[in-house]
């Protein structure tokens, strides 16, 4: 049954949504930040799966580029080459998880190097590259799935993937932890049968190393004769360029550092150095193997398919095609993988648009937690724009990887400039300064290169939307700051205005629990609050005796780090309405504060309220809400309704409430 003066339908929506996500978590139980953080196998999975998984397309893309020239002699040095760059990069990124164990890793560190430009480009191409990640992840795993089924079933590819970014919205609401709990024997699947397709095609193959390395050798001497060195050059560096999906995922972990494990740095590292051996044996053994077994492209079929059914397709035990078996198992368990790598979107992507949105770059409501402790709002725009970037692009994984590739090399490169610039900036206060000087100089070579050779070969091709969407990203991003700025601007104007009120010359009485009072809804210590008080007195004079303070400490995704913070923002918030009080008293008026913090404004609102009312039966609650000469669209997605949202709650329950207009002068 409902509650007295709740309907049926509430009680059994909120039954249904616990039944979906779980039960809400306690904010206030110590244990709750150890309980939801991953240890450096789980964060393995759920953020190096996508490191991992992109040895699934990534080396495929590169082989393809070197078949089409007839210089899979190259496949070699490609190999090679991909490996070495695997530990180039994530060596970087250890260095960047020392300097920044916050977290943030591609928007933070450009944002506090670069400056807050650079942070807002970086920002914005990896908010598209995470949901980039979803999207190709997705769709090379559906791939990967309909390598096995009929041609026939191809028209229901963009259907199932956009099914599985439903399950995944699903199970990332819920929360981290529980998500990749789920994934991790898919994680341990694709592990076992890979290794054993890769070893097993270096070892039926071993009898024709020798021949494989003639014909590559004769291959470097035909192309050098016909080509010359330059020509050989650029066919591999367009290989490698269009192999770079494969170093996607890796600076997921440097972003995620919010959900690992206690000592955090530690954790990440490790994570880090088991994402780049396993992606660096993967990829460089899958294109190994591919020149071992002469793979080549297939319409409808994955590169990967081909390896395996070439590797494993015929083993037999006892009579038994028990390779029949095994091959489609280990391209099922390459898709599953894709889906889990689909994660790192889901976690990462929406930690770093909370962390925008606290600097003002985004709407301030995504950094908000759900009860489940969870970016809501960030996941939910994640899935959204997943399925709409699937669904222009069929689907597509060659569409995708060009889109993918750019922005990831991007961030790349600003990330590794600017932890150049800081180890000469700190060239005083760091030891070894000019070892990590060389290691980001020759990380921001590499992926500069990738990154200008990519958007050279593919701007044609699909690149310039990527370039375009990333522009109009960081455009919004600019357009939403500066307007925060202003407001914030006229507000304090506005505070200025009101700072010389004079002092009453009687003392305050003290509280009357059953004189009029007046109930006011107030934020940080600033214009709106006092205009809103002022507002009461001048809408009714001489009424209220008595005005009680109450202020919601709202935990987001940018002070959610521990049970300290949670603390701090409860005393910060305490020291709000203490000042407010002192306020009202030196204006002769009664008063007190109320607080509380929570993850919701609104629910905790309406919590405190109930006690409040009891407590002054003679009650009436104001809130303030800022009023824009013309308002548009963007002003109500930019400024919530909080205080509408209160009204709703609190008349629902019988309680009178105004909400008192605060204008923004232009």
């Amino acid at each position: 049954m409902a509650e007295p003066g709740q309907p049926e339908d509430v009680d059994a929506t909120q039954r249904l949504k616990e039944l979906v996500l779980g039960k809400p978590r306690e904010l206030r139980d110590p244990r709750i930040f150890h309980s939801i953080a991953l240890v450096a196998f789980l964060a393995w999975v759920g953020l190096g799966a996508d490191g991992l998984s992109s040895s699934a397309y990534g080396p495929e893309e590169g082989y393809k580029a070197l078949y089409e020239e007839g210089a899979t002699y190259l496949a070699v040095a490609l190999a090679l080459a991909t490996a070495i760059t695997v530990f180039i990069i994530s060596w970087s990124y250890s260095r960047i998880i020392e300097a920044f164990p916050g977290g943030g890793g591609g928007y933070v560190v450009p944002f506090k190097l670069l400056g807050p430009t650079a942070g807002a480009l970086s920002g914005s191409a990896l908010l598209i590259d995470y949901v980039l990640t979803i999207a190709i992840s997705i769709a090379s795993g559906v791939d990967a799935i309909f390598s096995y089924l009929p041609a026939d079933y191809l028209t229901w590819k963009v259907p199932l993937a956009i099914m599985v970014v439903g399950l995944l919205l699903v199970l990332n609401l819920r929360g981290v932890k529980e998500s990749v709990t789920i994934l991790a024997p898919i994680f341990l699947l694709f592990l076992v049968t890979h290794a054993i397709v890769i070893v097993a095609g270096i070892v039926i193959h071993a009898g024709d190393v020798s021949a494989v390395a003639s014909t590559t050798a004769e291959g470097y001497r035909t192309g050098y004769r016909e080509l010359g060195l330059m020509g050989m050059l650029l066919i591999f560096m367009r290989a490698y360029s269009m192999g770079g999906g494969t170093y996607t995922g890796i600076e997921a972990v440097a972003n995620g550092m919010g959900i690992m494990r206690e000592p955090k740095v530690q954790t990440a590292k490790r994570t880090m150095v088991y994402m780049s051996i396993s992606l660096a044996i993967t990829a460089a053994g899958i294109l190994i193997c591919y020149l071992l077994t002469d793979a080549r492209p297939t319409p409808g079929r994955t590169m990967n398919a081909v390896l395996v059914d070439s590797v494993v397709g015929g083993w037999t035990f006892a009579g038994i095609p028990f390779g029949q078996g095994l091959a489609p198992i280990t391209l099922f368990s390459e898709a599953a993988l894709l889906f889990v790598a689909a994660q790192a979107g889901f976690i990462a992507g929406p930690r770093v648009m909370a962390a925008m949105a606290v600097d003002s770059w985004l709407p301030h409501r995504y950094a908000a937690l759900s009860d489940r402790l969870t970016s809501h709002n960030g996941i939910q725009l994640m899935a959204v724009a997943a399925v709409v970037v699937m669904w222009a692009t069929g689907g597509h994984v060659s569409a995708l990887i060009v889109l993918y590739s750019i922005n990831v090399f991007l961030t790349f490169s600003l990330s590794n400039v600017a932890m150049c610039v800081r180890a000469v900036r700190s060239r005083k206060t760091i030891g070894n300064w000019r070892k990590e000087l060389s290691i980001h100089v020759v990380a921001s070579v590499l992926c500069i290169s990738i990154l200008l050779v990519t958007i050279y070969e593919k701007f044609g091709s699909g690149g310039w939307v990527t370039l375009l969407i990333t522009g109009v990203c960081l455009g919004i991003c600019l357009a939403i700051k500066r307007h925060y700025a202003q407001v914030k601007f006229r507000l304090r104007r506005l505070e200025v205005a009101l700072a010389d009120l004079p002092k009453s010359e009687k003392p305050a009485p003290e509280i009357d629990p059953l004189a009029p009072t007046a109930i006011l809804f107030v934020g940080a210590y600033g214009g709106l609050g006092v205009h809103s008080l002022l507002s009461i007195f001048r809408f009714f004079p001489g009424y209220f005796k008595n005005v009680i303070f109450v202020s919601i400490g709202v935990i987001d995704s940018g002070n959610f780090k521990g049970t300290e913070e949670i603390e701090a923002l409860q005393a910060s918030t305490d020291r709000t309405v203490a000042r407010y009080s002192e306020l009202a008293k030196n204006l002769g008026v009664a008063a007190k504060g109320a607080s509380a913090v929570g993850i919701d404004a609104v629910d905790e609102a309406e919590r405190i309220s109930e006690a409040l009312a009891l407590e002054y039966p003679r009650h009436m609650f104001f809130g303030g809400k800022l009023v824009f000469n013309r308002e548009r669209w963007y002003e109500r997605l930019l400024h919530n309704e909080t205080a509408f949202a209160i009204q709703r709650r609190l008349q629902w329950k019988g309680h009178p409430m105004t909400v008192l207009p605060v204008r923004v002068l232009e």
